[in-house]
Order: C-alpha cells, then structure tokens, then sequence
C-alpha cells in the first residue's frame, strides 16, 4: 500500500467530514469524493473500503493513490486533469478489480425538472425519478433518483457495491427533496434498494425505489432496474379507433380477471403475460368481451391482498413477467380487438417496512395522524392527499400506465374510502375538514386533478370509478362540477338484483322493487352493472351457489339473470368463472375450475354468456343509449305477484327497438300479452331457455307478430310464452 505523506493529502477536508465520508453520513460527498481541481492541479479522492490499493488509470497510466491514515477505504491523489480515469485496484484478498468512479459524473436532472419536482407538477414524474438506463457523459450506466426531502442521507445499494450504503452516497439537488446518482457499467436486470437515514440520524429500513419499473420475485423485496423504453407496438389501428370503442355509446363489455388464478401451468404456476397473450387474449374475444380488466399488477408483496396493497405503482409485477412482456400482452389484446383496463389503487399502502411508510424517517407519503392516515379496515396507510408531491406522485401514476402501457382505462379502487374523512370510523376517529364536515376535501381535488390530466393527455382512454355511495356526479364532468370520471360501477343495483334472485321465488313478489328501484337513478351517472370478484369470495359463494332450488333451478335462474343483466341499460362488467357458473366460490391460490367448464350445463352458461355478448354488440338499442333516460322504457314493471318484468330499449331513430321480458318464477306463462312499441314481427333474438343453453327450449317459435291492440301503454301487443325462470330478448324485424 502507498504510504501518504502530508503533501500527499493535498485537499482533502478535516477529519471530521473524512470521517463522516467512511460511515457514509455526508450529506455531500460530491463535495469530497472525485476529481477536484486544487491550485493548478488535480486530485481525485475515492471511497472504497473493500480495496487494499487502489489506482487511477487514465490511458496506459496506471497511477497508485495513496491510504488516507485513519481512514479505511480512503484513497486520495493527483491525476492528469485531461484524461478521464477509471480505478482499478486489489482486495486485502489478492482478487483484482476495476470500475468507474460515480463521483466522477455531473448531475442528470436540470434545472426544469427540479423545478417541477420541487412545484410538483411534473406530469411525467417518471422520466425523472426511479433507475434509468441512460447513457451519461460518455459511458453506459443507470440514473438513480428519489424523493426524500427529510432524508439526512440517501444511498443506492445493489450488487455493483456489495449492498453497501456508504459506497454509493447520492447528490442532494437543492431544496426540491430529489437525490440522484449515476452509477456507471450497470443496466437492466440489476437489484437494488435505497438506505436513508432520517432527519433524527437513524437509519431506515432498506426501501424499495417509489417510482421503480421492476422488483424481485417475492418474498424478495429489492427494486429491479428495468429499461423500459424502445418497445415497437403494434397497435396503430386500435390507438386510432380506441375512443369510439371507450365512448358511452360504445358497447362495453368487461371481462374481470385476476392473472394469478385464471389460469395455471406447469404443476401449479401462474399464466405469464406471454402465454395470457394468446391464451387469456383468445378466450375473451371468442367469448365476445369487449374489454380485459385486470385486477391490480402494480407490484405488491402478499399474494392474498390479490394485489390491492401495492408497494411498486409504477412496476409490473414480475410474478408474470418482466415490464416489455406485459406489453406485449396489452398489444396482443389491442390487435385482437380487445380493450385493457387496469385496477388502481391510489386509496391506500401496505405499511411493509421496504415500502413508502416512513420513507425518508418522517410520515412523507401519509398523514402523521393515524386519524387521517391509517385504513382500519385494511390496517394499510393512506396517501396524503393534500401535499403536492403525493398528490403528483399519484397522477403522474395513472398517467403513466396510459402512456408507457398503452392500457385503455383504468378502474380507481374504493372511491368512496377516499371521499370521506369518516369512512369506516366510529366518533371521535376522525378528523373533520376545514369547515368541519366529512367530506375529504384533498382526495376530492386529486381525482378530479387525475380524471383532467388524463382525458387532457390520453384522450379515447377511459377512468372507472368504484364507489357505493350516492356521493352526487362521479361521471360528470369537472368543468360541470363533476369528479370527472367516464364511468362508475353501479353498486346499488349489483346488491339489491342479488339480493333478489337469492330469494326462493314465492317470495320475490315482496321485493319486486329490488328489481325496478335501480332504472329510478340509472341514469344518473354513466354506469358499470358489476358482477366482480368481490361478490364470489369471502364466503359469499359462486353465482350459482347463490341461486335457490333444485340444479335446474339455479342454473335457469342464472341464466335469467344474465339476460336481464344483459338487457338493462348500463355497460357490463363478469369477473372470469362467473360465464360458466363456476360451482365453487373463487380462490386465488388457484385457478378457475375449468374443469366444470366442460360439463354440458356450464357449457350452456358460457354460450349463453357468448351471445349475450354478440347480440348486445350486434344492436344499438342494447348499447348506444346505455346512460341516456331516452334508451328506456318501462313496458311492465309492477307484475309484482307473478315476478315479470318488461320494458323496451331504444337506440338512434333508425335503429330496431328491443323488448327485453324476464320471468323470475318457475312457472310457465302462456299466452302471456305485452306491449310493444311498434307493429309488425319481433324476432327472438335470444332465449335463456334454449336448449344450447341448458333450457328445456320453451318460446315462440322464433318470434312473434305485435297487433295494433294497445297493451301496458303501448300502440301494439303481441302474446307470448314465458318460459320458467327466463329471459327473453326481442328485437323488431320491420317498421
């Protein structure tokens, strides 16, 4: 080891910073470390503590540094100002090494992105943030960066220097909160975390990078550096054509999917995005959806939260896949036809220690006060709506998946949890807004701020609102004093339909109006009918299992459901298993019973389920005018004792009307009058009863003709056969 001498200690600081320099607590090693002009000449002062010697080589010049005394690891000396350098040196061990010095390398970010940050308005927030694959003053590496304005320190750790935090001490960019590093020789594929220490000099635990692209496969936790730039999409037509298909007078019709549990391979293991790709992809187009809706990807550590306690908002989770394989599923859908939405969670975070809680040592993401910031139902942490950085953290989220994913829409989890200050707290568990109500004034602005920023930038793209609230104009919007949403699930009418047909039929003449109340604000906001992954699970049963009677019964009693779901105003929403009655109640630890898929009573439901899905893209009346009072028309909506119900559905003024009629008894109707609209034949379209469906193939023959004798308050009527446990839908042949 070269022995230094004092004139070999040209500039180096006092003892004390070198000090704090070797336990990787400056705040500034800039400052210290790399190449610094003192008088006319060079020095370079490196950190290395696992170097036994250490050089700078520059060219064919292989300059030894000199052992800073006392401390380990600290090398200082002169080099040729002109040249770049690298290091290369021995461990106490005799391997050899070589690498360049981070320390070497100027800022990345400028000037306007720290001004954005620091405003938090950076739309884009990730072509700032997170580990990027760049190349930086002549040499391939990765920029690091993060927000930890209250931080001491930060340092990036990863393999590329033995996970230790003092090696690779990151540059604090003024007052914004941001710190960033490029390390060089490193790319994609590379695990790393963040160390901070707090502003109380503590350290934190290992945190996972907020704005990373990629992680480690559970249980591991690190951050993963993914490039996900230059991915050549194949979607030119679809991006053209999305917004008439997002458009409220689309047809829309959503196949909710956990990826996890639909299907799995190989003993056991999850579908990957590529094998969803063509098997997921064909499956809902064959069955006539219009759109794949994924529950939550964003990375998350535990399994049973089924993804909705993300840690990873802007990783896809690896558990099927890296990030470009994720796209070529969304691209496979788009040149299939099909849309994808993803689930959103910004209502809360998991309060793993290597993930947002506590970031920088202080409550940064969430509020202090577990009032405010802690979910009881979930025992998650909630975002801190009002500070703008959070606040621009989650916009710029949901942007990113609509631009760097091409995905269609995103469907914002548990709404209302965010609506009110008091959701799920007893008295006195929480705290009131500025004027002392419940409202929670902060969420309200960021998801109006989101739903503008994204129709603004993404337009033809769509955002779905779950809340079960009558909180007034989800889907109006913001410039009409709405929260600006496209869509909204309609929860009311999901819970009392079911509670309906749950019923044994003798007694569904109490609760008629479980069926009529929702047509009194179904158009109110623009609606989701949603049969989702929460109505089959947690002990509520499958579909079928809901249904009363005898195996005939349930199944005719779904199937009735399914077409007067169908046949009611609202765009539609079937988690996967429900198009073929699966028997048993969803369980993510596996896959759906495709099994039961094959037997022919299934079956009957999954073709029922196919052409419900093709007649109601095939006609306008069922779809053009899904959120408009005029698409709808009681025709018999009191039939209270013999539980039938009719009405009517319009489209354009040259488009066919349809008469949908529902017999919810096990009673057979003959001769049944009911009003139609307008003269001459009525074909049936569709039949519950059928026998592809699993029916006892009762009905009309094929149609009907409707005499001009007025009937329910129509000009015409005709007579017809009303199975049992049926629906029927009609549509009109001739003017």
């Amino acid at each position: 080891m070269q022995e230094a001498t004092t004139s070999d200690l040209v500039g180096l600081p006092s003892g004390e910073i070198l000090d704090l320099i070797c336990s990787g607590r400056h705040d500034d090693p800039f400052s210290v470390l790399g190449p610094h002009k003192i008088g006319r000449a060079t020095y370079v002062t490196a950190f290395n503590p696992g170097a036994a010697q250490l050089f700078a080589v520059q060219g064919e010049k292989r300059q030894p540094l000199h052992a800073v005394p006392n401390n380990p690891g600290l090398f200082h000396g002169k080099i040729v100002e002109t040249k770049p350098y690298r290091f290369a040196g021995v461990t106490a061990e005799g391997s050899e090494f070589e690498y360049d010095d981070a320390y070497r390398f100027g800022p990345v970010l400028g000037e306007m992105d720290e001004y954005l940050l620091g405003e938090g308005t950076h739309r884009r927030l990730w072509h700032a943030l997170g580990a990027h694959v760049i190349h930086h003053e002549e040499c391939d590496g990765v920029h690091f960066a993060v927000w930890a304005p209250n931080a001491r320190r930060v340092s990036v750790l990863g393999d590329f220097n033995q996970w230790d935090g003092r090696r690779h001490v990151m540059r604090r960019r003024g007052a914004s909160g941001i710190w960033e590093i490029f390390v060089p020789e490193f790319g994609d594929g590379t695990p790393y975390k963040y160390e901070v220490i707090g502003p109380d000099d503590t350290a934190q635990p290992l945190k996972a990078d907020p704005v990373g692209f990629g992680s480690e496969h559970p249980p591991a936790k690190a951050s993963v550096v993914r490039d996900i730039a230059g991915f050549g999409w194949k979607d030119d037509q679809w991006m053209q054509e999305r917004a008439g298909r997002n458009a409220r007078t689309a047809p829309i019709s959503i196949y909710e999917v956990h990826l996890g549990s639909w299907r799995r391979k190989d003993g056991g293991r999850p579908i990957s995005y590529r094998e969803a790709a063509e098997e997921l992809v064909e499956y809902a187009a064959d069955m006539g959806f219009t759109h794949i809706e994924l529950l939550p990807i964003s990375e998350y550590p535990f399994d049973g939260s089924w993804g909705y306690q993300p840690v990873g908002l802007f990783a896809p989770t690896i558990r099927f896949g890296p990030p470009h394989e994720f796209r070529d599923l969304v691209d496979a859908a788009h040149r299939t036809g099909l849309g994808v939405i993803l689930d959103w969670v910004p209502g809360h975070f998991p309060s793993d220690d290597h993930g947002l809680a506590r970031f920088d040592g202080t409550a940064l993401y969430e509020h202090a006060d577990p009032r405010e910031g802690f979910h009881q139902d979930w025992n998650t942490l909630i975002y801190n709506y009002g500070r703008r950085e959070v606040a621009n953290f989650l916009v710029s989220n949901a942007l990113y998946w609509l631009e760097e994913y091409h995905v269609d829409g995103l469907r914002v989890d548990a709404v209302a949890s965010m609506l009110y200050r008091d959701y799920s707290r007893k008295e006195g568990e929480w705290v009131p807004n500025i004027h002392g109500g419940r409202e929670n004034y902060e969420a309200i602005d960021l998801l109006k701020r989101m739903n503008t920023v994204v129709y603004a930038e993404v337009p033809g793209t769509m955002t779905v609102a779950e809340e079960s609230t009558s909180f007034p104009q989800i889907s109006a919007p913001v410039d009409a004093g709405g929260l600006g949403f496209g869509y909204k699930w309609n929860m009311g009418w999901m819970n009392d339909t079911l509670r309906y047909v749950e019923k044994e039929p003798v007694h569904r003449k109490h609760d008629h109006h479980l069926m009529t109340f929702g047509i009194d604000y179904a158009f109110s906001e623009n609606f989701v009918l949603p049969i989702s992954h929460d109505e089959v699970v947690h002990g509520k049963g499958s579909m079928l299992a809901k249904m009363p009677g005898p195996d005939w019964e349930k199944f005719a009693n779904l199937r009735a459901y399914y077409g007067f779901m169908w046949g009611h105003p609202g765009k539609k929403l079937l988690f996967m298993g429900c198009e073929f009655a699966q028997p048993s109640e969803w369980n993510h630890d596996g896959q759906i019973d495709w099994d039961a898929a094959e037997r022919p009573e299934h079956q009957g439901v999954q073709r029922l389920v196919r052409d419900l899905n093709t007649l109601y893209r095939a006609t306008p009346a069922l779809h053009v005018k899904d959120c408009e009072h005029d698409g709808f028309q009681w025709i018999e909506g009191g039939a209270t004792d013999i539980s039938v119900f009719a009405w009517a559905r319009f489209g354009g003024p040259d488009d066919p009307p349809v008469v949908v009629v529902s017999n919810f008894t096990p009673v057979e109707r003959v001769a049944w009058r009911c009003g139609m609209p307008r003269g001459g034949h009525w074909r049936e379209a569709l039949n519950t009863d059928a026998g592809i469906y699993g029916g006892a193939n009762r009905g009309n023959l094929g149609g009907v003709d409707a005499e001009k004798k007025a009937w329910h308050g129509q000009s015409h009527s005709a007579e017809l056969l009303l199975p049992p446990l049926s629906t029927l839908i009609l549509t009109h042949d001739h003017n």
